[in-house]
């Protein structure tokens, strides 16, 4: 604290005291609690994201675990040329977009009209226990949830398969041996599994809305829908762009546990995607580390693309945007 000279208060002469511009230092022996809780995460972001970026190197080498990744010869673009030849790209790349596809068109909109049912309910108790519910499946290990698949799609005894029957007059068949069938089955249980999980931040996000607002319009002689429509949906917009531009920004990426555990050869046709090719390329079918992150690579390149550019669009058009 010091005293600026020359500066008086302008009431009663007193001299105006004036406070030092805090240093980083004085920061951080103040609040040194809290960034050391920076630490373990940021240890995490370091030792497990940056440090093994350094092996992306291999993706322009003849990788030999014998030779290391620095002893290893380079090869320049070769593994990138082999896999945009391959007979397989197009597949891999057709079925990785369109899985994505239908997951963003009828997965995207899922959660935000869940959290919006859940917003107009008034019993306190069921509106918790169905939102307690709606979260289990997402805690539910990738394994179990493709074994209960497996399960509902039992052409003896599976409920689903039973349930086409009855309805539908489909005659009981293995679905997951059917190529038509692995995208809406791959989507549809992703929905289920994710579809509570999802809903929480748009949940967290309709609770910041003030409800003078809905009051107001109360008296307006506005209903349920148009309050929703007019205050409910727009308060909750920015976090929808956010979290639309997120999902844009992983158009490409798929989880290999679920596709890996779901397919088999019948479905390459259809359910063969990037990132189980290059799983299958990397450790299974005479293994190639360096092809396989160079097939990755291209994956995490086009997924920066889209997101770069959906955050563009963004801004251009609502305003909202990640940085």
């Amino acid at each position: 604290m010091y005293v600026k000279p020359g500066t008086l208060d302008g009431n009663d002469g007193t001299p105006l005291l004036l406070h030092r511009k805090p240093t980083l230092r004085a920061y951080l022996a103040k609040y040194w609690i809290l960034y050391a809780l920076l630490v373990p995460v940021l240890a995490y972001f370091v030792i497990f994201h940056y440090i093994p970026m350094y092996g992306v190197v291999i993706a322009w080498k003849r990788y030999s675990p014998s030779l290391g990744i620095v002893g290893s010869p380079w090869v320049g673009w070769r593994h990138f040329e082999s896999f945009f030849g391959s007979v397989y790209f197009w597949r891999i790349l057709r079925n990785t977009l369109l899985i994505n596809f239908y997951s963003v068109v009828f997965g995207f909109p899922i959660p935000i009209i869940f959290a919006l049912m859940l917003n107009e309910l008034r019993n306190i108790a069921f509106k918790r226990t169905v939102q307690t519910i709606s979260y289990l499946p997402h805690f539910i290990s990738t394994v179990v949830v493709v074994g209960m698949v497996y399960d509902f799609l039992n052409p003896n005894h599976g409920i689903i398969t039973m349930l086409l029957s009855s309805v539908f007059g489909l005659e009981p068949r293995v679905w997951l041996n059917q190529p038509g069938a692995f995208r809406p089955i791959y989507v549809a249980s992703e929905i289920w599994q994710r579809m509570g999980w999802s809903a929480i931040i748009y949940i967290a996000a309709l609770s910041s809305i003030d409800p003078e607002l809905y009051e107001a319009a109360t008296i307006d002689g506005a209903g349920t829908l148009r309050k929703m429509w007019s205050i409910t949906l727009v308060g909750i917009l920015p976090t929808i762009v956010i979290m639309f531009i997120l999902r844009i920004g992983q158009l490409l990426n798929i989880g290999v546990e679920k596709v890996i555990l779901l397919y088999n050869p019948l479905t390459y046709e259809t359910g063969d995607v990037i990132s189980s090719f290059v799983y299958r390329r990397g450790f299974q079918e005479r293994p190639n580390q360096s092809f396989a992150t160079a097939v990755d690579l291209f994956n995490q390149f086009i997924n920066l693309m889209f997101l770069v550019g959906a955050n563009f669009m963004s801004r251009r058009l609502t305003e909202t945007s990640l940085w």
